[in-house]
């Protein structure tokens, strides 16, 4: 394994605990979401199977939990560095080519994330104004979009630290 793998899992300094933590604990929402979400849908099979009774707008409930699962897991993934990397062009690069590739990547991921946190936020307050709701259950949408936002703004800070890390602050005789 390279630096770049290691360097943000390791490291002791204050703000890369603090970020390890925030995304620790929004994984862990995401994980809870998730449960709940297999929950409900088992007690709706079973609702389903034995009764003729399914929880009304399940598959709903499960789309708009999803992508708020999903946008929990992303800054742990971020920080981990477990994002998926095809590396066929630079295995033959040098580590310091391979550190600044990483930390450029860490940068657009970084731009790309608050755009999006920033999309969902004026989408989700749009929606409010709009009083947009889900089909069958009449859900506001502004919810989960609203939901999705700390995740969006996690992951691009994530992304951020990274950047200057590999791009500025760190070498790889360091690790």
């Amino acid at each position: 394994m390279t630096f770049s793998y290691f360097y943000m899992t390791t490291s002791n300094s204050f703000i890369h605990q603090v970020i390890g933590r925030l995304c620790q604990i929004s994984a862990s929402i995401g994980g809870l979401v998730l449960v709940a979400l297999a929950l409900m849908t088992l007690a709706s099979v079973i609702g389903r199977a034995f009764f003729s009774s399914p929880i009304q707008g399940d598959i709903e409930l499960v789309q708009l939990g999803c992508a708020v699962c999903v946008a929990c897991f992303l800054p742990y993934t971020q920080f981990q560095r477990a994002n998926i990397i095809v590396d066929f062009f630079t295995d033959k690069c040098s580590d310091k080519t391979k550190q600044f590739l990483d930390g450029f990547g860490a940068l657009l991921i970084g731009l790309c994330f608050s755009v999006l946190a920033w999309r969902l936020a004026v989408g989700g307050l749009i929606n409010k104004e709009n009083g947009e709701t889900s089909m069958l259950m009449s859900i506001p949408v502004w919810i989960p979009y609203l939901l999705m936002v700390p995740g969006f703004v996690l992951t691009a800070i994530v992304s951020f630290v990274q950047s200057i890390d590999l791009l500025f602050n760190r070498s790889q005789e360091s690790a």
